[in-house]
């Protein structure tokens, strides 16, 4: 982007370029895809084809959203990486069926995201990776359905407790933050992985069957344990290179 001047000319969109890129997904949904098509302006006329379920604005030179957008009600599918974005509309709040919404590299900073972004409560996966952000949202505390929320490289020194009781969270990427600590995101992660393996519930909740099992199950990790703590026996094949006994899962950053 040039200093001083209004930019390069984007690409001009107009209403028969964007049907021609309405594409069906294999699950049968509309998704209109306009992503990397150097447009630098958001495309008015797309406003005539709220009628699609997934819109890719992604990998463009866009600088901001209008609050029209909230017109796509039917949206299940936002994409907005990659872009100069600074803000989101307030609209973006009404747009309550929104189950995907990837605004990651862009030029996001806390004050930049609106309070309305708690009004999504569909909303399952949110990535705000790749921003300026210098704290986490509030709001994110407030969407109950979130499965996955991307936060890595940031400003970010610290991640609020009211993230780690969202009841659904499975995904947390906090790499690449300035955090105090280098182990803090790594605890927090690990909280978070340990909840797809953790169920509760009350005895009166179970039949006999099951409390038994349970019972049964408990004793014989306790039993487990107490061996674990026993000096181990020297090992009768000594030749033999024992292998490791567990083998650290690949961990690949999520995007």
């Amino acid at each position: 982007m040039a200093k001083g001047g209004k930019g390069p000319k984007g690409k001009k969109i107009t209403l028969n370029v964007a049907k021609n890129c309405i594409k069906i997904t294999f699950d049968g949904r509309k998704r209109l895809d306009l992503s990397k098509m150097g447009i630098t302006n958001f495309p008015k006329c797309i406003l005539r084809l709220t009628d699609v379920d997934e819109l890719d604005l992604s990998r463009n030179l866009i600088r901001k959203i209008p609050e029209s957008i909230s017109k796509f009600q039917n949206l299940r599918w936002l994409d907005l990486h990659s872009n100069y974005l600074d803000k989101l509309p307030e609209s973006i709040g009404q747009m309550t069926t929104l189950l995907y919404l990837n605004v990651s590299n862009n030029r996001l900073t806390t004050n930049g995201l609106p309070v309305e972004l708690n009004q999504l409560k569909n909303i399952r996966t949110v990535n705000l990776g790749l921003n300026h952000l210098d704290s986490v949202p509030t709001t994110l505390g407030a969407l109950k359905e979130l499965h996955e929320v991307g936060l890595h490289d940031n400003l970010l020194t610290s991640i609020p407790k009211s993230i780690s009781k969202l009841p659904k969270l499975k995904k947390l990427n906090t790499k690449r933050n300035p955090f105090p600590k280098a182990e803090e995101s790594d605890t927090f992660i690990d909280t978070i992985k340990r909840l797809d393996n953790l169920y509760l519930v009350e005895e009166k909740d179970l039949c006999s069957n099951c409390l038994r099992k349970c019972q049964q199950a408990r004793d014989k990790l306790n039993k487990i344990k107490t061996m674990a703590t026993m000096a181990p026996r020297k090992a009768i094949f000594s030749n033999l290179v024992s292998p490791n006994s567990m083998a650290k899962d690949s961990q690949e950053d999520w995007r």
